[in-house]
Order: C-alpha cells, then sequence, then structure tokens
C-alpha cells in the first residue's frame, strides 16, 4: 500500500479545507511533517485510521467515547455542524500484478440530533496500466457501491487493523511497546497477523465450521439453536475477558508508577532522616532502659564497695597479716607443747637409769630451749586463734566480690557506650517539622499503592474466573458439537468431508507451528540487527530471543546472560520498540507506508542521529514523519534532507483554535507561518 493523498474537511482543529501530497518519490520516502504540541499531528494520524477502519479505527482522543460522540466532537468548532466533516484518503495497492488507485470519502454531519455518516469508495482499476508509460498519471476513480457497502471486509483484505496498529504508530504506543509485559501481546498479535500465522489459524477455523456445517440439518434445529447459544456465551465471555485483560494491564501501569512515586518519597524520607524520625521513639525507649540498668550496676558497685571488696587496696599488708597470725599460732602451740613435753620429761627421767640420766636431761633440756625460741615474739598483735581461719574467709569473699565486679564494671561500660550511640542518634533525628510533610505524603502514597495493588488483585481474580469459565464454556459448546457430530453424520459425503477436514487441521496446526518457529528466528535476528544498528552502546546486547509460547523478548549479553531490563534507560527501551517494529516489518517484507508519530521523545543525541540515519530512510517505501521543532531540528533536518520527498507545517492559529497546512518545515519554507 502507497498513500497518495489526504484532505481534510472541517475535522477537528483543521479549519476549512487541508490538503497533504503525500506520494513519496525515488529514494525519498519520507513525507516531515511539522507541528507543535496540540496543533494536530496525532489528529492527522488518527484521521488516516479513521477514514480506512470507521467505528473500528484505534484513535488515540477516543478513548472510552462511543463512535458518534467521538464524530460528533470531531467536527471542527468553528464550522457548521449540519455540513459536517469529511476525510478523503487516497491511495495504491498492488493485487495480483495490478496498481490499483482507491479514493475513500468518509463524510458526517448532524441533521437535527441525529448524526449520519456516509462512506463513498471510488477506484480506479486500470491505474497501473495507464501509469506504466509516465511517472505520474490523474487517476480515473469510479464509484464503487459494492465496496462502499462492503468495506468493512475488504479493507481487511487489502490492510487488515491489527497490521495498521503496527504501521500507524505514534510515542505512546513505542511507550507501550517499551514495557516487556505489554510488548509480549504485541509480538504475538503481529507475528500471528503480519506473518501468516494467523492466516493458517483462520484455515483451521473455516475447516471447522465446513466441519460443522456438514453435521447440521433440519431435524437437530433443537440442538443448533442450543450450540448457538452456547456460541453466544462463549463470544461474551470472549469479550468480557478482553475487557479484564485490558483493566489488568491498566492496573498494571498505575501501581508501577504508584509504587515508583512510592519509592521516591522513600528515598527523599531516607535522605532527610526519615528512618531516624520514624524510631524517635523506640530510641528515647532503649534509652531509658539503658540509664535504668546502668544504675542498677552502679548501685550494685556502690553495694559491694560497702563490704570487703576496698581490702583489695591493702592486699600487701592481708598477706602480712596472715604470716603474723600463723606466726602467732605456732607460738601457742609451741608453748601448750612445752608444758606437755616437761611433765613428760619428768616421767621419762624417772624411768632412764642413772648413769644415762645427765646426757638425757641434758637433750631434752636442749629440745625444751629449741621449742621455747618459738614462742618468744618480736610483735605480738594477740590475734585471735582463729585468724587464719577468718582470713581464708575473706580470700574467698574478696575473690567472688572481684570477679563479680569485673562483670559489672564490664557491664557499665558496655551500656555507657550504648547510652552514647543512642545519644548521637537522637541528636541525629530531624525535627518534626523538617519531615512532616514527607511523612504525610509518604503514608498516604503507601495507602494508594494498597489501594491499586487490591484493585490489582481484584483484576487478576476476575480475570482467572472468565478464564476458567472460557474454558468451561469451550468445553461445553465443544462437546455439543461432538455430541452433534457423532449422533447426526450420516451420509458417506459428510463423512468424506469430515475426516479429510480433520487431517488437514492437524496438517495445518503442525505447519502453523513450523512456521511460527521459522518466522520466530527470523524475527530475533531482525529485531537484534534493527536494534544494535540504532543503539549507542554497541557491546551491550549481543543476543536476542523471543519464546514461542509467550512471546516475551529477552536480551542476552556477552556471557549469554539475561539483561534485566531495568540495566536499559528509558531512551534504550524506545529504542528497543522501534526495534521490534522495524523487525517485524523487515520480516513481514510487506509494502505498507510508516506513519510515526512523535518518535524520538527521551532520546538522546547520539540515538536521534541513528534513527534519523539509519531508520527513517529506510523504514519503509513511505514514512510519513509527524514531529516537533525539538524533535526533528534544523540539524537532524540536514542529515534527513537527502531522504525527504514533502515537507509540511502544521500552523495553529491560538486566537481561533484552528490547524493549517503549510507546505515546508520550520527551517525552509515554513518558517514565515510560525508565529
Amino acid at each position: 500500500m502507497l498513500l497518495r493523498k489526504i484532505t481534510l474537511e472541517e475535522f477537528g482543529a483543521y479549519r476549512g479545507k487541508q490538503s497533504l501530497d503525500l506520494t513519496p518519490k525515488k529514494n525519498k520516502p519520507i513525507i516531515l511533517i511539522g507541528g507543535l504540541n496540540g496543533c494536530g499531528k496525532t489528529t492527522l494520524l488518527d484521521a488516516i485510521q479513521l477514514a480506512l477502519y470507521g467505528n473500528r479505527a484505534r484513535c488515540s482522543g477516543r478513548g472510552a467515547k462511543a463512535y458518534e460522540t467521538y464524530l460528533r466532537e470531531s467536527i471542527n468548532r468553528k464550522a457548521d455542524p449540519q455540513r459536517g466533516s469529511a476525510i478523503t484518503l487516497e491511495f495504491t495497492i498492488l493485487t495480483d500484478g495490478q496498481e490499483h488507485y482507491y479514493r475513500v470519502v468518509r463524510s458526517w454531519h448532524i441533521s437535527g440530533k441525529t448524526l449520519k455518516e456516509f462512506l463513498n469508495v471510488y477506484v480506479d482499476e486500470n491505474y497501473g496500466e495507464r501509469a506504466k508509460p509516465q511517472r505520474t498519471v490523474e487517476p480515473d476513480c469510479k464509484f464503487n457501491r459494492l465496496l462502499s457497502e462492503g468495506w468493512a471486509d475488504h479493507v481487511e483484505s487489502l490492510l487488515p487493523l491489527e497490521i495498521a496498529s503496527l504501521a500507524f504508530f505514534d510515542g505512546e504506543k513505542i511507550e507501550s511497546l517499551a514495557d516487556p509485559e505489554r510488548a509480549a501481546s504485541v509480538i504475538e498479535s503481529a507475528v500471528h497477523s503480519l506473518l501468516g500465522v494467523s492466516t493458517v489459524h483462520q484455515l483451521r477455523n473455516d475447516l471447522l465450521a465446513l466441519q460443522r456445517r456438514q453435521k447440521l440439518s433440519d431435524e437437530e434445529q433443537h440442538l443448533l439453536d442450543k450450540i448457538r447459544a452456547q456460541e453466544t456465551e462463549r463470544d461474551a465471555v470472549l469479550s468480557e475477558y478482553e475487557v479484564a485483560h485490558q483493566e489488568l494491564a491498566q492496573c498494571r501501569t498505575e501501581l508501577g508508577k504508584a509504587q515508583r512515586t512510592l519509592d521516591s518519597l522513600e528515598a527523599a524520607f531516607e535522605k532527610e532522616g526519615g528512618h531516624l524520625f520514624t524510631r524517635r521513639v523506640e530510641l528515647e525507649n532503649d534509652k531509658k532502659q539503658i540509664v535504668a540498668r546502668l544504675a542498677e550496676v552502679r548501685a550494685e558497685l556502690t553495694q559491694m564497695a560497702s563490704g570487703p571488696l576496698p581490702l583489695l587496696l591493702v592486699a600487701r599488708l592481708l598477706d602480712d597479716l596472715r604470716e603474723q597470725a600463723a606466726i602467732e599460732q605456732e607460738a601457742r602451740q609451741s608453748a601448750q607443747v612445752l608444758q606437755v613435753l616437761e611433765q613428760r620429761d619428768q616421767w621419762l627421767l624417772d624411768l632412764v637409769p642413772d648413769a644415762v640420766r645427765a646426757d638425757v636431761l641434758k637433750q631434752l633440756e636442749t629440745d625444751r630451749a629449741q621449742r621455747s625460741e618459738k614462742t618468744d615474739l618480736a610483735v605480738d598483735l594477740r590475734l585471735p586463734h582463729d585468724a587464719l581461719a577468718q582470713l581464708s574467709l575473706l580470700d574467698q569473699l574478696l575473690e567472688r566480690d572481684t570477679a563479680r565486679s569485673t562483670q559489672l564494671l564490664t557491664s557499665a561500660a558496655e551500656l555507657t557506650e550504648q547510652l552514647d550511640q543512642l545519644d548521637r542518634q537522637l541528636a541525629g533525628v530531624p525535627a518534626h517539622d523538617k519531615v512532616e510533610a514527607l511523612q504525610r505524603s509518604r503514608d498516604e502514597q503507601i495507602v494508594e499503592v494498597a489501594r491499586v495493588q487490591a484493585a490489582l488483585d481484584r483484576a487478576v481474580a476476575r480475570l482467572e474466573e472468565l478464564k476458567r469459565r472460557r474454558e468451561y464454556v469451550t468445553t461445553l459448546l465443544e462437546r455439543a458439537h461432538n455430541e452433534f457430530v457423532r449422533t447426526k453424520v450420516k451420509a458417506e459425503e459428510v463423512e468424506r468431508i469430515i475426516t479429510y477436514s480433520e487431517k488437514a487441521r492437524k496438517t495445518l496446526e503442525r505447519f502453523a507451528s513450523a512456521l511460527l518457529q521459522r518466522h520466530i528466528g527470523k524475527l530475533e535476528r531482525a529485531v537484534l540487527k534493527s536494534f544494535q544498528e540504532l543503539m549507542r552502546k554497541q557491546g551491550l546486547v549481543h543476543g536476542l530471543r523471543i519464546d514461542t509460547d509467550k512471546f516475551t523478548l529477552t536480551l542476552v549479553d556477552a556471557d549469554g546472560e539475561r539483561i534485566d531490563p531495568s540495566r536499559l534507560s528509558a531512551g534504550e527501551r524506545q529504542l528497543l520498540a522501534v526495534s521490534l517494529l522495524w523487525g517485524l516489518m523487515r520480516v513481514a517484507g510487506n509494502r505498507l507506508p510508516s506513519v510515526i508519530d512523535t518518535p524520538l521523545g527521551r532520546l538522546d543525541s547520539r540515538h536521534r542521529e541513528h534513527l534519523v540515519d539509519r531508520y527513517f530512510p529506510n523504514a519503509s517505501e513511505q514514512v510519513l514523519l509527524l514531529s516537533t521543532d525539538e524533535e526533528i531540528d534544523e540539524y537532524l533536518l540536514g542529515r534527513l534532507k537527502k531522504s525527504v520527498a514533502h515537507t509540511y507545517t502544521l500552523v495553529h492559529d491560538d486566537t481561533e483554535f484552528t490547524t493549517s497546512v503549510v507546505e515546508g518545515y520550520w527551517w525552509n519554507a515554513g518558517v514565515q507561518h510560525v508565529g
């Protein structure tokens, strides 16, 4: 498909009739359209989709509005509602080697309280033959009633809506593709629709429908009604499931934003010393306990100091006293022995003969003299007879009190150190007014995160419930069809059709699996090549894998290890999303236009240059580039100029709130029209 021209009449901010020639030139595929924010760039993208798909168009400004409401609000506020608005889109498409020229005119106006919409399709079937001798030729389009009435089905054969969503994208879509969870569904949809896998699945479904049609007869009308009712229920469940899936994605996005806000508040709160502030009461209680414990320890030490413990200061005197007690005890014992020995010696002398009595008496007197010397004391303190026992008991008491006092002193030192640490921490606690606002914001955000998390949990539960219901309804429907088949198939021809269609379905199932594997491999290489061409950090990513079951995308570094997406900057994730779209278009090989709205947000200068030099000139045979003056500036325009076929500037009148289209860009012919 090649877009040729678009004409807007009283559509959105576009006042009057505004036309843009979109035909690319040889080696110049880019049509550059500049406009400040709010001038109508996204409106132009919406207009292309609205002209093609009508109620099914995924217009950015529609949201949850009803289609009629959206059309009413799309009429220019300065225009007559009874005259209404119109969009004319002209394009050529190659079918069976023949180029056809289409002019699609979608218009609507308000008549009384009713909005009326019209769609007229004009076709030049022989445009390709007449255009061969010359480069350009005016189309000879004629009104086609059949195409006008059946355009919704016909446009799907020209450019399916799912494929168009990949060809027409804006910065918001790139932002969503940068999220790995949301990118998985886009990859799955693109692989199935853009690469032909969905066609194989459709063939399988068509064969299944053929089987079921063969099994129907007038006699089973009541069973057919039951099947149709179950099919209606299944479709309703599928619709609810899709809505629930979108709500779940929205909840995840909201939770991510809420969590990031909470993380930011937590970081600010931590930076201001909030963790100490929240622990202030705990720290003060700890200090009270330590002060009380320290007082107990000191009181016990004081009590011990009133006992025998101070005698350790005169330990040497105690040793002397112990020695004196031993001497005095020995003297007392010697005195007692002397009295006994005198009686014994007298008894012995009476027993010995007279001849030896003198010698024995001399020896006995000598012994008593020696023992008598021991009773003579230089110092006599007259200590009690149990002084040594008392001193021994005192030693035990001192040993016990010494060990206990050592423990108490150690405890006192430790408690003192802990008290000093608590004082330092309490000194660092910020003032209440300094963190009060942060604490209140953080507490409110915690509640918000909990609320969003609860909504997410409800959405997950709802989705799981619908999944089980979908499986249940599908099982019932399949069972009804099987019962219908088993009991009502009679004719041999019907049996043959069923048998061979079942074989064909199984063959198509294997073929779809093989086709998917083949395309996934090509897509991995194409996306990786695109990403490496656009990336500034050439050594960051060395491999890329796409899971064939969940269609999740994984990046791999030089060591074969998975790269956490958080390692990529916002700009690099945006480049990855662009690479995904570029890789899909490369693998598909389709001649589709690429309409890109505000493509350079969050990118640094080097990445912008890579997009301008490597992507835009090669993205497609036709590239509609919608940009602000800060994205494609004068410098980038110079690098892009060799690939540009047409340039336009969207000029907005701030007094009339209308937009007009002027040829040229900001830094060439369009500059005189921009205030």
